[in-house]
């Protein structure tokens, strides 16, 4: 299967890496920096010969890969998503998807008409703790669902802030809660019923005066099954990272995942149950380098076998489409002071610029 990056930041290391594992043929490197698309390149040494663009329509239409990433800015993935969807290109998103209802619905209307397979990079989904609880909820173990929780808890200095001019901007990325914590919102949504009723929800602004957007994020959901949600999100927690904990409990059983990327089983309780939750917790015992885990490689094979199979991915445009959605609604709330029915109508994380000035 031809397929090429576009947008080579540190993240398509991953990607690549996957990529390779999946014995794909590499047809293009591009970056509007041309000397971190032939970094990336060096970085697998059987792409010696691939091309390099700084212009992705013009790889796209020269190479035409049938399969492509795009890793760049968020700002950027839903213009680029689209380029490729319109040209029958399969697309694997870096989260988010969009910044914008409008771009991320656009996208799923385009998947379904091209019939292309499109693919939200939340990765965790496929971390084996998480398989585990999802298959928990899917069996009925335990019960009516009665709430559920994701706490981020990090640290992001200035440093890193500065790696990039849109990290932290309203119209590049968003703050906290789109770019550090989207994965575990993802999750709580998709494990506790996706539809989601009304989000009430605090913002703030307390340690990061040279960002836009939001550090804090503090948010109540009330989900259409009659189930709860709790999000705390944030990067300024003194001096480092200190924990990502995701607990879903019901009325037979509750858990809590944790580790560098919620793939750690910390509890395991339940009423009726097969399984010794100390047996649980080492079959689905993960030691990842860092907090992107080991989804990747997963996510990639599933792609591959969903566009071979002309079936949709295990994580859809849709996915993508609701983590977006929450994380719009949270903000809206926060601005607004009110609760937030959803679906969401029109929303974009540039209609809070000002927000903390």
């Amino acid at each position: 299967m031809r397929y090429a990056i576009i947008g080579c930041g540190r993240i398509s290391d991953l990607h690549a890496k996957a990529a390779v594992e999946c014995q794909l043929e590499f047809v293009g490197f591009c970056d509007i920096l041309k000397e971190k698309a032939i970094a990336r390149r060096a970085t697998i040494p059987e792409c010696e010969n691939v091309q390099i663009y700084t212009n992705y329509i013009e790889m796209i239409e020269e190479q035409k890969p049938e399969l492509v990433c795009v890793t760049t800015d968020s700002g950027s993935h839903a213009e680029i998503a689209i380029e490729c969807i319109k040209r029958s290109i399969n697309v694997i998103i870096e989260k988010p998807i969009a910044l914008s209802m409008s771009d991320a619905r656009e996208i799923v209307r385009l998947a379904n008409e091209m019939k292309v397979c499109v693919c939200s990079c939340h990765q965790n989904r496929f971390n084996k703790s998480v398989i585990a609880i999802r298959e928990a909820v899917d069996n009925g173990k335990f019960g009516k669902l009665f709430h559920g929780s994701a706490n981020i808890r990090w640290e992001r200095d200035k440093s890193y802030y500065d790696l990039d001019s849109w990290r932290g901007t309203w119209a590049g990325d968003g703050g906290a809660l789109m770019n550090q914590c989207i994965h575990d919102i993802d999750l709580l949504r998709w494990l506790m019923g996706n539809d989601v009723d009304e989000v009430f929800a605090y913002t703030d602004n307390l340690k990061h005066p040279y960002i836009e957007a939001e550090d804090l994020g503090l948010a109540l959901v009330k989900f259409s099954n009659g189930a709860y949600g709790v999000i705390e999100g944030t990067t300024n927690i003194y001096p480092d990272d200190f924990e990502e904990t995701l607990c879903i409990f019901g009325k037979y059983g509750r858990v809590r995942a944790g580790g560098q990327s919620v793939n750690t089983i910390e509890e395991w309780n339940f009423a009726d149950e097969s399984v010794h939750p100390e047996d649980i917790k080492k079959q689905t015992y993960e030691n990842p380098p860092n907090v992107y885990g080991f989804g990747h490689s997963a996510l990639y094979k599933d792609v591959c076998d969903a566009v071979t199979n002309h079936r949709k991915p295990y994580i859809t445009a849709e996915d993508g489409m609701r983590a977006v959605e929450m994380i719009l609604a949270i903000y809206k709330s926060a601005a607004e002071g009110r609760p937030i029915k959803l679906p969401l109508d029109n929303c974009a994380t540039t209609d809070f610029e000002g927000r903390f000035d």
